[in-house]
């Protein structure tokens, strides 16, 4: 495997029901479940699309902060919310549009230009939401709190 290849192991063992256990090795095991809208779905345990939209919301802070580092800025604060829609389409249910809302909070409006800019290129080079086949729309905040 070239330096331009990675790959990632994850493992789900079914425990009960329509519950499992996700391992990936040397990280705590999640219990992962069908969502509470379908049926047998289970509340209150965490579902695929559940982790379909964290990892858009998880890569948006990730790509943030490396863009942050490149750009040689420091923030206060960054969140990112992130809202997906499954809807049935022809073949079934499917993701069609995740929204990632992201705010970074900055002390001084001087870095807000660059706070902007680091989100708008995270928001382009997320390399999770650019492999996904939905629609993800991003709206950025820049807060200045000195």
């Amino acid at each position: 495997m070239s330096e331009e290849s990675h790959k990632y192991e994850v493992r789900v063992d079914w425990d009960r029901d329509r519950i499992g256990s996700l391992t990936i090795e040397g990280k705590p095991t999640v219990q992962v479940a069908t969502p509470p809208e379908f049926e047998g779905g289970v509340p209150g345990i965490i579902s695929p699309e559940d982790l379909f939209v964290a990892s858009a919301a998880a890569c948006m802070m990730t790509t943030f902060v490396t863009f942050s580092k490149k750009m040689r800025f420091e923030f206060k604060a960054f969140s990112c919310k992130g809202t997906g829609t499954l809807e049935r389409v022809e073949k079934g249910f499917q993701f069609t549009h995740i929204l990632l809302e992201s705010t970074v909070v900055v002390d001084s409006e001087d870095i807000r230009h660059k706070a902007e800019r680091a989100l708008e290129l995270a928001g382009k080079y997320c390399l999770v939401s650019n492999s996904m086949r939905c629609t993800v729309e991003h709206r950025n905040t820049v807060v200045v709190q000195e």
